[in-house]
């Protein structure tokens, strides 16, 4: 099985963290196991490191350029409003797959 760190930033990292949930649970579906935990932008440096890619909450879509820098071995990759908003972790992972070759 192989294995994933997929970090999600976002203004405080709660509510986000429900999201995160559900993106282990759609990754186990897809035979993946996956680490994914939710910070504030704030405080990524230094559990993001070694993540297979940064999620930026949409509420933080305007530090995507200082997150890149930052963390500029890492992909950074924002999660759309309508994602979300409701919660969908199977488009999100969906979307993932289809761009990396996982």
């Amino acid at each position: 099985m192989r294995k994933l760190k997929i970090t999600l930033a976002c203004v405080g990292g709660v509510s986000t963290s429900i999201l995160c949930d559900r993106i282990i649970e759609e990754g186990k579906s897809n035979g993946f196991e996956v680490e994914c935990k939710a910070y504030a932008t704030n405080a990524l440096n230094p559990v993001a490191i070694g993540s297979d890619v940064i999620l930026l909450g949409p509420q933080v879509c305007y530090m995507e350029d200082e997150v890149k820098k930052q963390f500029s071995d890492i992909p950074v990759r924002l999660i759309s409003m309508m994602d979300y908003g409701t919660m969908n972790a199977k488009n999100i992972f969906s979307k993932l797959l289809n761009e990396f070759s996982w």
